[in-house]
């Protein structure tokens, strides 16, 4: 059946800019997807979504003007219900045939076939293929229905009276299959060819597009616009790059991909021009500049070959005047007072040193539950203290106490009031201002990372120690108050609390057990029940073995690992190499199946004592056996506790023979008690050796 390339448009008014790139990948995709179910497109169908300000659209190749016809065969009835014991139809059978448009010629026609344990009749029929058309109402109704609006509106039609809901209101619909509209309507309006192109610089009102394909070039050359969301963001990237080369000086625009698709989400003809402003605003920090340029305007800061901030910035016009020199003066004039503001926030703060405002956080709630800021503060400094301790000194937990008690002031500064994703960085600024040093001030510059998946750990030790105890502390309390994660809901970030914990205490390999760590927190929680440790451990290696999982590890080698719930996380990754040394080596999987089967053997049993009455020993297997445990055990352990937890397994691998000549020679449960008693304490000594490292059965197929 021949086919030809197909285009549906709809032009709106501005649409949100943040969702405007999943709103047109959203629209363009349903609308394949259900060509493709109705048989209207193919697999080798090709899809290219647009998406500008004011227009959501997609043109897909290879379109039928009709789906082909489908041979259907239906089940209708047991045959001892549509056929009397002569063979006739029964009226059962009639009434269902005339429903499918049949009468009582088709009986003969009818397949008879087992369905289950009875035998069926199947009607076969062929339905003819719905016309493009009637297929793309469907397709494009599904596609608005499905769109991920944030938030509808309610407009009304022209005719005053009809009500409808969409994103933004819409004012032209456009379905070009080929060179032909097709006859399909949306949002009370009726497909055509018409549509517009940029609001000020388009050649003319109204652009007609003479066929689908033409739709892309005719808007960039009669509309002035791009209308493909990807293409815009290329050529504003491409622009960006050029802008900061002609500055000169290795400049770079501030990297920011969200920042970067909202703006290609606002301009339908990226100009980008190159703004400056007063020097004197670049003794603020540039955190704060850069913040306020990008969130509140929509710019793009610029940054010299060593990362620190020009006073100059680039802005995305929508315009391409020939003399820009006024759209650049308004930029520049819109950027002052912001700036301005900054400066003085800056200046203001520091007229008060952080610890003046320590007070203040007592009159901060936290959480109705849990008390204030303040009392917060006080229970992260113990943590801190103790965490302090345990990695180094009295000094350094004297240190993470001071540390910890000004973390928060920075909560009460006119700036962090501002701009709250500045918190933390402002308290470092602060600090170094009030002359607590360079280690305090970036302890609390970094106490709040990781802040995000793949964010940088805090650099120093002293920050370690701060970011721990935030971070125990807001797992423990919520915890304690049974404030846990549901399904996807997390409205307190407890998973990234915790796998921020799980990333210092692995990837900087510090001293630290996790049950002490968690102790330490619930301790000061009188509100935590017996069990709420174990809960919160249990989230914790969850998170860990989420992270494991990601980077690589197979589902055995954590779980292997993760059975034993090592203390230490910064031997897990030696333990995932040890594990997965030991699965390569041909003795693995029996030793792993034997290492199953001793368990179950042990948990069956009375409780086995890991102690060997040598003089019990009747077999030669079983003396085998604790010979060579005898003398390999030590061996591994010694290996073990010097952190060799490959050689460790791999010296245990030398019991594969023995362990199997056991099984196959020796009945553990003997009739007399003390042989068996003997021989499950020898199975313990083993099973105690063996899984130092991992759980060895957890590989076991």
């Amino acid at each position: 059946m021949a086919t030809n390339n197909l285009l549906v448009e709809l032009l709106v008014e501005e649409l949100p800019p943040k969702a405007l790139k999943k709103l047109g990948e959203s629209f363009a995709g349903v609308l394949l997807e259900q060509l493709k179910a109705q048989g209207l497109a193919t697999a080798a169908s090709k899809l290219i979504p647009y998406a500008s300000p004011r227009r959501l659209a997609a043109h897909v190749t290879a379109v039928a003007a009709q789906a082909p016809d489908k041979a259907v065969s239906q089940k209708l009835m047991p045959v001892s219900v549509g056929l009397d014991a002569a063979g006739n139809a029964t009226p059962a059978l009639l009434k269902k045939l005339q429903a499918l448009g049949a009468d009582a010629s088709a009986v003969p026609k009818l397949k008879r076939a087992m369905d289950g344990k009875a035998e069926a009749l199947f009607h076969d029929s062929t339905v003819q293929g719905v016309t493009l058309a009637e297929g793309l109402q469907k397709a494009l109704a599904e596609s608005i229905a499905k769109l991920p609006i944030p938030k509808v509106m309610t407009y009304q039609l022209a005719d005053g009276w009809t009500d409808v809901k969409f994103v933004r209101p819409a004012h032209a619909l456009v379905a070009l299959h080929g060179h032909d509209v097709v006859p399909v309507q949306a949002l009370g309006l009726q497909a055509g060819r018409t549509t517009q192109g940029h609001r000020f610089e388009a050649k003319s009102p109204r652009i007609t597009l003479p066929d689908a394909d033409s739709y892309a070039a005719i808007l960039a050359s009669e509309g002035a616009v791009i209308a493909s969301f990807a293409e815009r963001r290329d050529e504003i990237e491409r622009q960006l790059k050029a802008a900061a080369h002609a500055v000169g000086g290795g400049a770079h625009p501030v990297q920011d991909e969200a920042l970067l698709d909202e703006v290609t989400a606002l301009v339908e003809r990226p100009n980008v021009l190159t703004c400056e402003f007063e020097r004197e605003f670049l003794d603020v920090p540039q955190e704060c500049l850069i913040l306020t340029m990008k969130a509140n305007q929509k710019y793009f800061p610029l940054l010299n070959s060593h990362g620190r901030l020009t006073n100059k910035f680039l802005v995305v016009s929508n315009i391409r005047p020939q003399d820009p020199g006024a759209v650049i003066g308004g930029n520049e004039r819109v950027v002052r007072p912001r700036l301005a503001d900054a400066k003085f926030f800056f200046d203001q703060d520091r007229k008060k040193t952080l610890e003046s405002r320590v007070p203040g956080l007592a009159k901060v709630v936290y959480h109705n539950k849990l008390g204030t800021q303040g009392e917060r503060i006080e229970r992260v400094r113990a943590i801190a203290k103790v965490i302090g301790a345990q990695m180094g000194s009295d000094h350094l937990a004297h240190e993470a106490d001071i540390a910890a008690r000004l973390a928060k002031a920075d909560l009460l500064t006119d700036m962090v009031g501002e701009f709250p994703e500045l918190q933390g960085i402002m308290g470092g600024y602060y600090a170094r201002h009030d002359k607590l040093g360079d280690e305090i001030a970036i302890a609390i510059e970094d106490h709040y990372r990781p802040r995000f998946a793949g964010d940088a750990l805090p650099r120093n030790a002293l920050g370690l120690a701060v970011a721990l105890a935030d971070k125990l502390e807001t797992l423990a309390g919520l915890f304690a108050i049974g404030q846990l994660p549901t399904g996807d809901k997390d409205p307190f970030a407890l998973r990234r609390h915790a796998l921020g914990i799980v990333r210092m205490l692995m990837e900087k390999d510090l001293p630290l057990e996790l049950d002490a760590l968690v102790a330490t927190a619930l301790g000061l929680f009188p509100q935590a029940q017996p069990d709420t440790a174990g809960q919160l451990t249990d989230f914790i290696y969850e998170r860990l073995a989420g992270l494991l999982r990601e980077q690589g590890y197979s589902a055995q080698e954590v779980e292997a690992v993760l059975a034993l719930r090592p203390q230490r996380l910064g031997d897990v990754a030696k333990r995932l190499a040890a594990v997965r040394a030991f699965a390569a080596l041909p003795q693995a999987p029996a030793l792993a199946a034997a290492n199953k089967r001793i368990g179950n053997i042990l948990k069956k049993a009375e409780k086995a004592d890991a102690h060997v009455n040598e003089r019990l020993l009747k077999e030669d297997a079983e003396k085998a056996l604790y010979a060579a445990t005898q003398k390999i055990a030590p061996e591994a352990r010694a290996q073990f506790e010097a952190g060799d937890y490959t050689g460790s397994l791999q010296t245990l691998a030398a019991l594969r023979g023995p362990v199997d000549a056991f099984f196959d020679g020796v009945m553990v449960n003997a009739e007399e008690a003390d042989l068996r008693l003997n021989r499950l304490g020898l199975l313990a000594t083993l099973h105690q050796a063996m899984n130092r490292v991992a759980d060895l059965s957890r590989l076991a197929q």
